[in-house]
């Protein structure tokens, strides 16, 4: 069992530090969501679900950001 554990961490740190990922967020959302799903019985859903949310919160535009326009109003 404790095989199994150092497997998945090793390959989970693995795909954590490929650099040029597309899915921003996700890795994070879907390790945080899995674990929290399995606590609760449901680690594929939680995953799953872990990932959306991850995304969509790494793709946020910081409110902090100096350089960010105001959306101009269209008429």
């Amino acid at each position: 069992m404790k095989w199994i554990f150092a497997a998945v961490f090793a390959a989970t740190i693995a795909i954590a530090l490929t650099p040029g990922a597309k899915a921003k967020g996700c890795i994070k959302g879907a390790i945080v969501g899995g674990v929290a799903g399995h606590m609760a019985g449901y680690g594929k859903r939680g995953a799953a679900a872990g990932c959306v949310v991850g995304h969509h919160e790494a793709n946020k535009p910081d409110p902090n950001n100096s350089n960010a326009q105001a959306p101009s109003a269209q008429k």
